[in-house]
């Protein structure tokens, strides 16, 4: 199994080869960028990367990546995890040409998840998502004729449906508090003409996204507004339920496997974290040229491997949970063990050595220096290396390296 995913950072300059205007995920808006893909395992072991130009939609990406893992990597059986953008019925059906091609077979599976529209679809009109399946379970596994050969995992996370529920109130109530200014503007006289009424309007909706809730009346002298109850309700019963699509077949994944693997996409983010912001420092890119952009990009990812393996081996020198309870609801949230609370509260571990965050254990491993001491007025200098604290000695021990006893050129 391998996860696949697409980001982006943005470039300085305008001469970039690769730089382009696209969809930030990053929000810097109004920089060109460039984007790049990381395959990495289902513990999150950064495997690939490609670098894509900043204007490369998701599923390009998908395809590149498809491409390296059969011909450079050659690897012809995979299940392939991706979020709803990046493994699209296009990319599926393409995954299916190549399973079939009778020169080359290849044994692609896939993992992915349903967009909104879709799982409305398998809702209305008596379909197999019905609200009875999640009565004693949160999930079910549904088939429908429009995916043939494919499972159909539906899941219901309470938890998302009760933050999805909160926000969506928030957000109407934003929005009726943004057209209420609106409308009084109309009524003083001082805004007028539908035109310029539907501009005012049109950028609520665009800033809150809750347009399709409301049931609008503008004309030159006169704007009305209210609640389309219908559709809030409508939406508001899919709240906190997704559907899994997959191709892996039963006997090799369960249904609550399936949703642990698609789950496992959080480790990619994470790594994307690493690379970006939380240790390494990837963006802004001030290359230009284009194999310099990707060799940039390329030791940002060996550097997130290294760190993916000193997290782990120093795991008992950090906040890190190092036995997560298991989860017996593959749906539900993720939990940390009471020792991880613990540790984190105490900032000692069980033995009462001081534990820190990762940044910190770094910036404290850097005291171990080796200082040249040079005597004033004379030629006598003398190497000198700092003692080590017992942190330091536990993290070489952990990670099976000796602390250097000599000066080393």
């Amino acid at each position: 199994m391998a996860l696949f995913d697409l980001t982006s950072s943005w470039v300085t300059g305008r001469c970039c080869a690769l730089a382009a205007r696209g969809y930030s995920r990053d929000g810097k808006k109004g920089c060109e960028q460039i984007e790049y893909g990381v395959l990495c395992d289902p513990q999150g072991r950064p495997v690939a990367v490609r670098v894509f130009s900043g204007n490369t939609a998701d599923p390009e990406s998908f395809t590149e990546i498809i491409k390296v893992v059969k011909d450079k990597l050659g690897i012809n059986k995979l299940v392939l995890v991706g979020d709803r953008g990046m493994i699209t019925t296009a990319r599926i059906d393409a995954l299916r040409e190549l399973n079939d091609n009778p020169d080359a077979p290849t044994d692609f599976d896939w993992i992915t998840a349903l967009r909104a529209p879709a799982i409305a679809k398998l809702a209305r009109d008596d379909g197999p998502l019905q609200m009875s399946l999640f009565d004693s379970q949160d999930l079910a596994e549904i088939t429908h004729p429009d995916y043939p050969g494919e499972r159909l995992i539906a899941c219901r996370n309470p938890a998302l449906a009760a933050e999805r529920a909160r926000k969506r109130q928030d957000l109407l109530a934003a929005t009726e508090k943004q057209l209420a200014h609106i409308a009084e503007r109309v009524g003083k006289g001082t805004l007028f003409g539908a035109d310029k009424i539907g501009i005012a309007v049109g950028k609520v909706s665009g800033k809150f996204k809750m347009g399709k809730h409301f049931h609008l009346t503008i004309t030159d002298t006169e704007f009305t507004y209210h609640r389309d109850q219908a559709t809030i309700d409508a939406q508001a019963t899919l709240d906190g339920i997704y559907v899994l699509r997959t191709s892996v077949n039963a006997a090799l994944l369960d249904p609550a496997a399936v949703v642990e693997g698609y789950k496992n996409l959080a480790n990619i983010e994470r790594d994307f974290r690493i690379i970006k912001s939380d240790d390494l420092d990837l963006r802004p890119i001030h290359h230009h040229l284009e194999d310099r952009v990707k060799a940039h990009v390329l030791i940002c990812m060996l550097a997130c491997y290294l760190i993916w393996h000193l997290r782990k081996a120093w795991a008992p020198l950090t906040f890190t949970d190092q036995a997560p309870p298991k989860r017996d609801n593959p749906v539900a949230p993720a939990q940390r063990s009471a020792a991880a609370h613990t540790k984190a509260s105490t900032k000692h571990d069980a033995d009462g050595n001081p534990v820190r965050s990762f940044r910190d254990l770094l910036d404290h491993l850097a005291t171990l220096t080796r200082d040249r001491i040079r005597y004033h007025d004379t030629n006598i200098q003398i190497d000198k290396l700092t003692d080590p604290t017992p942190t330091q000695r536990r993290a070489f021990q952990l990670i099976d390296s000796p602390i250097p006893l000599t000066i080393a050129a």
